[in-house]
């Protein structure tokens, strides 16, 4: 799951209804989010069919004819401020929901037109970079607060027991959905001595909490906003600097996705471009001719469909597999051609893909097999990205 966060007033709840086209409520005030919106969005990646030359018939996504539109979920967080860590705010709570996500897409106001609160300020007062830095700080003193709690009892049971620091810590940290492989890879990472965790010290749990961070909850920057000139100033000097951003209008997306929605336009998220098919209003076609101008010409796209993709597909590292029952037919049991595609990281095995499909089917795994090649796999076998796969079960 990806999860929305950054300060208020910055965008936030646009970019979700963008990506989601679930209208939530949208005000130019702090805190106008109170409560999670979780909603369904989709990664864009090129579809198998016509490489296979088939005609597809999606069930649990969606095919435009080259590109297949794959649901995930996206959830929408109130706003943080600094000092959240310390309870400001919504504070610990939100901080805790973030903690669900597998990235987080940091939204920030890329004309630098709201102050750290979140409060509109004249576009170009406030510097982005600081705003990119703060949700990082405030994540890492949060997570070395939870680290730091009985620290001295946890250290002391890793060096008088058989039980190890990163099993010990890995357990404490359950709650946020950080794995013992992470952990270890942190602590050594970090250059700590993990035979002696008591000589740590405050600095080396502050280098592990960065750490952390960096491994399991990794950040992907919409630089929001980017249809004004004080955005694109910025976001070219944030780049000259070496940090990766995505420049973004989630509300140039939203009003393409609502007007493709009304029937007005031909669009489909991440496009460059877009088809008037509809009769428009001197009002809609002022609007449309903004975003062409101002986004679209300007920087290729609205940026909400490639951040979407970045996280899933770069950050996270997944990769499209479609599972079928008939390799020769392409189809499942009711002839739909390639209906299913399953998003499942990179270097899952064709029995753990049976566990995803269905733990009767992974437990009674007997073999898989290659839809292209209509080879045998094994369960060890490691899937690529666009493997279209059969998987055989004992009765």
């Amino acid at each position: 799951m990806a999860g929305i966060t950054g300060k208020p007033n910055v965008g936030k709840s646009t970019f979700f209804s963008a990506a989601t086209l679930t209208m939530v409520k949208i005000a130019n005030y702090p805190f106008t989010t109170i409560e999670p919106n979780v909603g369904v969005a989709y990664v864009r990646k090129k579809c198998v069919c016509r490489e296979l030359g088939v005609k597809d018939n999606p069930v649990n996504s969606l095919c435009t004819g080259t590109d297949r539109l794959i649901p995930v979920k996206l959830v929408d967080l109130p706003g943080l401020v600094p000092g959240a860590h310390q309870g400001r705010g919504l504070g610990n709570r939100f901080l805790s929901e973030i903690s669900n996500s597998d990235v987080l897409i940091h939204v920030v106001d890329a004309s630098g037109g709201t102050d750290e609160e979140g409060r509109p300020v004249k576009p170009g007062t406030r510097d982005p970079l600081l705003d990119m830095v703060f949700l990082e700080q405030e994540y890492e003193k949060w997570m070395q607060q939870i680290i730091s709690r009985d620290w001295a009892k946890i250290a002391r049971q890793a060096e008088q027991s058989r039980r190890r620091a990163d099993e010990l810590l890995a357990e404490k940290l359950a709650g946020l959905g950080i794995s013992r492989e992470r952990v270890a890879g942190a602590i050594e990472a970090s250059g700590l001595d993990a035979e002696k965790p008591a000589s740590w010290g405050d600095s080396g749990l502050e280098a592990l909490s960065k750490e952390l961070r960096r491994r399991a909850k990794p950040i992907v920057t919409a630089a929001n906003k980017a249809d004004t000139e004080e955005a694109a100033s910025n976001i070219e000097r944030i780049r000259g600097m070496g940090l990766d951003v995505v420049p973004t209008s989630a509300e140039s997306e939203l009003v393409l996705r609502r007007a493709e929605a009304k029937g007005l336009i031909e669009y489909t998220p991440g496009d460059g471009h877009f088809k008037i098919k509809g009769s428009l209003t001197d009002e809609q076609r002022r609007a449309l001719k903004l975003v062409e101008e101002k986004v679209l010409a300007r920087w290729g796209s609205t940026g909400v469909q490639e951040v979407l993709n970045k996280s899933y597909f770069e950050v996270l590292g997944m990769i499209a597999v479609y599972p079928v029952e008939d390799p020769n037919k392409m189809t499942d049991h009711d002839g739909n051609v390639l209906p299913d595609v399953y998003l499942v990281p990179r270097g899952t095995n064709a029995r753990e893909l049976a566990y995803k499909i269905h733990s009767d089917l992974g437990k009674r795994f007997l073999y898989a097999v290659d839809g292209r090649t209509k080879m045998r796999l094994g369960e060890d076998h490691v899937l690529e990205d666009g493997d279209v796969v059969s998987v055989v079960s004992a009765a």
